[in-house]
């Protein structure tokens, strides 16, 4: 008599292992952005 073998549980990705790769140009990208929308709020209200 065979037995099926049961498939191996999968292992689900992690959130934070997934985009830990992503770090070093969203950091950057993010103050760029920041910098920008204040230096543009600075020269509208002056």
């Amino acid at each position: 008599m065979a037995h099926a073998h049961a498939p191996a549980p999968q292992h689900e990705p992690d959130v934070a292992e997934s985009i830990v790769h992503v770090i070093p140009w969203l950091i950057p990208l993010a103050g760029a952005i920041l910098m920008f929308l204040l230096a543009f709020i600075a020269v509208m209200m002056g």
